[in-house]
């Protein structure tokens, strides 16, 4: 990632493209051609040197967690730092420490941290405004949720916006993932760079490898609207319940900036801005589709539109120029570190990558059985542990204080100790 968040166009919280006059009115003369912006904008290389993370957890009031949040007095919590698809003419401050705060439709938080050289001062830089914004909740009587699905409440859209509003409306005849995605859902996203172009397809691979066990190591939303799923990952079965053309993972590539850009022409829009009519888009239109003279009545596909229509992607690995990792469930808030630590060690040389592909390979693309049964699964168990020990073993190069690499070492070694629970 050359920098966190500087993928052309700039996206709000809202999803909104921010783009140049140029590139809004410079026109995709054919697929090819869309096919080398995509390439060019997602996969850029370069020795590894930044690291980020996203956060995102649901708020509940302290004293009830199942009570519905009202907006108004999460907004009166944020103050300043409330973001503008909550209150338009909030000043939408960052977090004292420099991390945008952004809202999912069901008002769970999301705090972007801004890229940083180390993971030393990530941890550092996030654990500040973590701590801000948990003060500014606990003085409005508001706690962060621990877990990556709401284990309290059904899933309500709160935040009104066109994107949202579409979203829902193009998910709801497909069930309740949509709307449990996007209401109730809280994950925990790791970025890291792409790496140098001889080594990003093996990079692209490892960080895939690794989500199997990774999401079973951390899954924790078994819990959902006040009963038992049965499901390792709910947070997950939501994602996938939605739309597969925009979720499924990437399987291995010689080329995989190639793979993705003929996936994201090959891909349904899913919304459409515009400025006096709601934003869906017509049903089954592929960018493709568009570029070859489909969708008529949108006008001509502009790279702004391209770059928008990369933001409706919700992959296990998302690449926006560096590798944005999705698959991981929120943790509790004072544990945040643990899982980007592990895999920040794993992804640090070549050779521990190399390592990570051989120990992942038997489980590698069983996604659904590590969200559903976690570490109650004997094979991915056994691959997690392995996974675990390796990466517990390189936590010392990742620059961090020697007590919080043991504390990050006995929590993780003490999740993989779990032998989970199917009942």
């Amino acid at each position: 990632m050359t920098a966190i968040h500087a993928l052309s166009p700039r996206i709000t919280d809202s999803g909104h493209a921010i783009t140049s006059s140029e590139m809004a009115e410079e026109v995709i003369s054919d697929r090819a051609a869309g096919e080398a912006y995509v390439a060019s904008v997602c996969f850029k290389h370069g020795p590894p040197r930044l690291l980020g993370v996203e956060l995102e957890y649901t708020v509940h009031y302290a004293g009830d967690p199942r009570r519905p949040l009202l907006a108004e007095d999460l907004a009166r919590a944020l103050g300043p730092h409330t973001p503008r698809t909550l209150r338009a003419d909030s000043p939408a401050e960052p977090l004292p420490a420099g991390s945008p705060l952004s809202l999912e439709p069901g008002c769970q938080v999301e705090i972007s941290a801004l890229p940083q050289p180390s993971l030393r001062r990530l941890a550092e830089v996030v654990s500040a405004d973590l701590a801000h914004l948990r003060d500014l909740l606990a003085r409005a009587g508001l706690v962060l949720g621990e877990t990556g699905i709401d284990a309290h409440r059904p899933p309500v859209r709160v935040l009104e916006t066109e994107r949202y509003a579409a979203m829902e409306r193009r998910f709801g005849p497909l069930g309740t993932g949509g709307i449990t995605m996007m209401a109730s859902t809280a994950g925990l996203q790791v970025c890291v760079d792409t790496g140098e172009a001889a080594e990003a397809a093996a990079r692209w691979a490892a960080v895939h490898a690794l989500g199997p066990p990774l999401l079973a190591l951390f899954a924790n939303s078994r819990h959902h609207a006040g009963r038992d799923t049965g499901l390792a990952s709910a947070r997950w079965d939501a994602v996938m319940r939605t739309e597969r053309a925009r979720t499924f993972a990437a399987a291995p590539s010689a080329d995989p900036a190639e793979d993705w850009a003929r996936r994201i022409m090959d891909t349904p829009l899913m919304v459409f801005p515009r400025q006096s009519a709601a934003w869906d888009a017509p049903p089954g239109l592929t960018f493709a589709d568009w570029v070859a003279g489909g969708g008529a009545e949108l006008g001509r596909p502009t790279k702004a539109d391209l770059a928008y229509h990369l933001t409706t992607m919700f992959t296990p690995v998302r690449p926006h120029g560096y590798l944005e990792v999705r698959y991981l469930d929120a943790q509790r808030p004072g544990d945040w570190l643990h899982p980007v630590a592990l895999l920040t060690a794993l992804l640090a040389e070549p050779s521990t990558v190399d390592q990570v592909r051989a120990l992942c390979e038997p489980v590698a693309r069983r996604w659904r059985r590590a969200a559903r049964d976690g570490m109650a699964h004997p094979g991915i168990a056994a691959v997690a542990r392995a996974v675990a020990d390796l990466g517990c073993a390189v936590l010392p190069g990742t620059g961090l204080p020697e007590a919080e690499i043991a504390e990050i070492t006995e929590n993780v070694q003490k999740l993989a100790a779990k032998k989970g629970d199917r009942s």
